[in-house]
C-alpha cells in the first residue's frame, strides 16, 4: 500500500482533492489498474519466490545486456574529471551536437543537417518525446499515435488535454500505418503523427517508399511527424534508414535518436531531437524551461563513439546472432517467428492456450509462461494477441547463449503450447 492509500488525508487536510484530473484527481491510486510492465515486474518476484531453485529466464527486458563501448566509457572516465564539465549543461554542447550530426552523415546519409540549428540534445528519447507535446499540443488537438507501441507521448498529450487517436499497426500491412485508411476529418484535425521505426514491439524497419508516403500524408494535412529511431542502426539485413534522409522531410519531420539502445548506454540518459529548425528551437525552447541539460562529461564521452560504425556493427552483430538462434528456438516450439527488420524484439502470435488451459489474451499466454514456467515474456493485446522475445536476455557471456536458449526450448516444450 503507497503513502496515499486507504487515508483520506493528511492531518485536517483532504490530500485527494489536490490530484490534478490528468493524473485521476481524487481517484490516483485507488483503480487498483496496473501498468503492463508493473504488472510483470510483480509477476517476475513472485515466481522467484515460488520458485527460488529454477533460474528465471527474462526475455521481457528491453535494455541491453552489455556495458556500454570501451572507447566511450574511457572517454568518460576523463571527461568526468575535467572542471569545466562542472557546470549545467542547459541545451547541450556545441561538441555534441557536431558529432550527432557526423552520426547523421555517417549511418544515414544525412548531408545537410546544421547542428547549430537543427540539432538539440535530450535527456533520453523518453525525455524528449515527453517534451514535444508542450511544444505543439493544445486542448483538443489531435495527436496520432501507432499502436501497439510507446506511450510516453501519448500520455503527455493527453496530459496537456490533446486527444489521441490510436492507428493499428497490422501484421497484414507490414506493421506500417495504413494511410488510406486513416479518416480525413480526424487527419484535418491533428497536429502531430507519433511512428517509430525500426518498431517497437513489432521489429518493423520502414522502407524509403514507406517514409516517403508518410511525409506525403504529413504534408497533405499540415502535421509534424515525430520519428521516433531509438533502435536506427539495429537493423539486419538492410541499409539503416533515417527519415531526414528523404526529401522534404525537414519541413514536416523530427527524428529522436539516442544512444540507450545502439551503443548500450541505457543509463546514460542522452539522446537528441534532428529536424528543421523552426521545430528545434520550439524544443530548445521549452527544454530550457524544463531541465538543465545532461551532464556535459557524459555527452562529451558520446562524441568518442557515436559516429563509429564499427562500434555500432558490433552491438548490431550481437543481437543479430541472438536473434536468429531464438527465431530457430521458437520456429521448433510451433510459434510464428521471423527474422525482425530491427530492434532487438521478435514480435510473434500468441498460443491459444497450453494442454488444457485456454489463453483468451496474449497476456493470459503471457503470465502462465512466468508463472508456470519461469519465462518472461512482454503480451501485446491491442492489435491482436502477441508476445515480445528480446534478445537482451541475461548469460554469462556468449558461450553461455546456447544453454540459456536451450532451456527456453526445453520449458517451453514442456508448456505443451497450442496454436
Amino acid at each position: 500500500m503507497g503513502p496515499l492509500e486507504g487515508a483520506p488525508g493528511i492531518g485536517n487536510m483532504n490530500f485527494r482533492n489536490l490530484f490534478a484530473e490528468r493524473i485521476g484527481g481524487a481517484r490516483f491510486g485507488q483503480t487498483g489498474e496496473l501498468y503492463k510492465f508493473e504488472k510483470i515486474k510483480r509477476a517476475k518476484s513472485a515466481a522467484r519466490a515460488a520458485h527460488p531453485e529454477i533460474e528465471l529466464l527474462d526475455f521481457g527486458v528491453g535494455e541491453p545486456d552489455r556495458m556500454a563501448p570501451e572507447a566511450i566509457r574511457a572517454a568518460l572516465k576523463t571527461a568526468v574529471d575535467d572542471p569545466n564539465n562542472r557546470g549545467y549543461a542547459d541545451n547541450g554542447i556545441p561538441a555534441f551536437r557536431r558529432a550527432a550530426a557526423e552520426y547523421l552523415r555517417t549511418f544515414f546519409d544525412v548531408a545537410d543537417i546544421d547542428p547549430d540549428t537543427e540539432i538539440n540534445h535530450s535527456i533520453g528519447s523518453k525525455s524528449a518525446l515527453a517534451l514535444l507535446p508542450l511544444c505543439f499540443v493544445n486542448p483538443g488537438d489531435v495527436v496520432l499515435t501507432t499502436v501497439p507501441g510507446y506511450p510516453v507521448l501519448a500520455t503527455h498529450a493527453r496530459y496537456l488535454g490533446g486527444v489521441i487517436h490510436a492507428v493499428p499497426l497490422r501484421r497484414e500491412s507490414g506493421f506500417f500505418p495504413d494511410l488510406d485508411a486513416m479518416d480525413p476529418a480526424v487527419a484535418a484535425r491533428a497536429k502531430l503523427f507519433y511512428v517509430n521505426y525500426p518498431n517497437n514491439p513489432t521489429g518493423a524497419a520502414a522502407t524509403p517508399e514507406q517514409f516517403d508516403r508518410l511525409i506525403a500524408f504529413a504534408q497533405k494535412h499540415d502535421l509534424l511527424i515525430v520519428q521516433d529511431a531509438a533502435y536506427a542502426t539495429l537493423v539486419y539485413g538492410r541499409r539503416p534508414l533515417s527519415i531526414l534522409s528523404r526529401p522534404g522531410a525537414k519541413e514536416c519531420a523530427v527524428e529522436l535518436h539516442s544512444m540507450s539502445k545502439s551503443y548500450n548506454m541505457t543509463g546514460w540518459r542522452l539522446g537528441f531531437i534532428a529536424g528543421g529548425a523552426p521545430a528545434i528551437r520550439a524544443f530548445a525552447e521549452v527544454k530550457d524551461n524544463t531541465d538543465s541539460g545532461q551532464f556535459k562529461a557524459i555527452q562529451q564521452a558520446a562524441c568518442a563513439g557515436i559516429a563509429d560504425r564499427k562500434l555500432a556493427d558490433e552491438i548490431r552483430l550481437h543481437y543479430r546472432d541472438r536473434l536468429e538462434k531464438l527465431v530457430a528456438v521458437l520456429r521448433r516450439v510451433g510459434f510464428d517467428a521471423e527474422m525482425p527488420g530491427g530492434t532487438f524484439y521478435l514480435y510473434v502470435p500468441a498460443p491459444r492456450g497450453a494442454g488444457a488451459t485456454e489463453f483468451r489474451t496474449a497476456e493470459d499466454a503471457s503470465q502462465f509462461l512466468i508463472r508456470e514456467h519461469s519465462i518472461s515474456t512482454v503480451p501485446w493485446d491491442d492489435v491482436g494477441a502477441f508476445l515480445r522475445f528480446s534478445a537482451t536476455f541475461e548469460s554469462a557471456g556468449d558461450a553461455d547463449d546456447d544453454r540459456v536458449l536451450a532451456e527456453l526450448e526445453r520449458r517451453l516444450m514442456a508448456a505443451r503450447l497450442r496454436f
